[in-house]
């Protein structure tokens, strides 16, 4: 019955809907999908409905083959549509898609791209390394690195404030389970956003433990879908992973990063819904995802990009932007404060869409933050 439902209709029916060019049409079939996926509740139907959508590859993505299934690859690319309407119903039907009992899902969109853990380069600490820490230099060229070519000389910061930025290296990292101390990985997250960039601590009630319940609550409800399909407890190990595989985080996560990057230069409703799905991704119990996702500690192969480097690379990108905006601390807080409730509509601010933005990243790293306090102490939990 499942099988002929995906030959009939999913197939007959809505793949012609989905793959057209008009945007209506497609945002009218995207709606429909969303609502299919969210009220779908048979295994069978569900698993017939995911191999419709995402393709039944499990092998690591390539990016010269990622149209290899057209309907998955135009999905993800929707997620970055020049309409704004399109991507917010495309990223909402993924973000439901992530909370079906399938595990499918998880392993074509992200997974199997982190199987070998070839993001990482394992690197043991060695002296030169931790004199050059201790004297406040940086071991990589940040000119010369890949992940930062696209930065031009005005938009670099020195030194320390790129320390100041991101986590330090340190002797107890890379560690070999993949594991920080989560105080490290929560203040890393907390501390990303440079307080002249920051406005809840001006607001009651916005503070980093508000996200502590939901995080706790949602963790949960992760776990047991998650239970049944027998994820290991720590990262494979690197003497058996192939870290001289290239890397790909494959088309989905590239996507999400991609608009990551854009926050500032986006519109208000389309950075909560990329936020929440990563968030979302964050909070899947597989020592991979934690790994790539949620530890700023992690030793990046050269060229590879996580969720924490592309918001490094973001509040870079504020910090020289902040400085031409007059202002720029009683607007943010203005802005906070409408978005809350708690200031009537006025005139409209100037750089609206960059200070909305610069809120949405502050509480996004609140959430990461507690999505790791949580996870770490559910794992450590006798």
């Amino acid at each position: 019955m499942a099988i002929s439902v995906r030959e009939r209709f999913f197939i007959g029916v809505m793949e012609p809907q989905l793959m057209q060019t008009s945007e209506i049409g497609i945002l009218t079939s995207t709606a429909l999908l969303h609502r299919i996926v969210r009220q779908v509740s048979s295994d069978a139907l569900v698993h017939e409905m995911v191999y419709f959508i995402l393709g039944e590859q499990r092998e690591p993505e390539k990016l010269m083959d990622i149209n290899q299934h057209p309907l998955r690859h135009r999905l993800i690319e929707h997620c970055d549509h020049i309409s704004d309407e399109i991507s917010i119903m495309t990223l909402r039907m993924f973000e439901h898609l992530l909370q079906k009992p399938d595990e499918h899902i998880l392993y074509n969109l992200v997974l199997r791209n982190l199987e070998e853990r070839n993001y990482t380069e394992y690197k043991p600490p060695c002296q030169e390394d931790k004199d050059m820490v201790e004297n406040g230099q940086i071991p990589v060229d940040l000119e010369e690195d890949p992940l930062f070519t696209d930065l031009s000389s005005d938009t670099i910061l020195s030194n320390q404030e790129w320390l100041s930025a991101s986590p330090p290296t340190s002797p107890d990292h890379p560690k070999n389970d993949g594991k920080t101390e989560v105080h490290k990985i929560v203040n890393s997250f907390l501390c990303l956003v440079p307080d002249e960039a920051k406005s809840s601590y001006h607001v009651e009630g916005t503070g980093y433990d508000t996200y502590l319940r939901d995080a706790h609550r949602q963790f949960r409800d992760y776990c047991s879908i998650c239970l049944r399909w027998e994820w290991p407890g720590s990262p494979k190990s690197l003497e058996k992973c192939n870290l001289e595989a290239a890397f790909f985080e494959g088309h989905f996560l590239k996507v999400l990063f991609d608009r990551m990057g854009k926050i500032l230069d986006q519109p208000y409703d389309v950075n909560l819904q990329v936020t929440s799905v990563l968030s979302k991704l964050s909070l899947f119990p597989h020592p991979h995802v934690h790994e790539y996702l949620l530890d700023p500690y992690v030793n990046l192969a050269s060229g590879c990009r996580s969720l924490f480097s592309v918001i490094v690379r973001v509040v870079g990108d504020l910090m020289v932007r902040i400085q031409r905006i007059p202002d720029f601390t009683p607007k943010l807080l203005l802005v906070r404060k409408r978005l809350l409730g708690l200031e009537p509509e006025g005139p409209i601010v100037d750089h609206m869409t960059l200070l909305e933005g610069v809120i949405v990243l502050e509480e996004f790293c609140k959430e990461l933050a507690a999505i790791a306090f949580v996870k770490y102490h559910s794992s450590s939990a006798p």
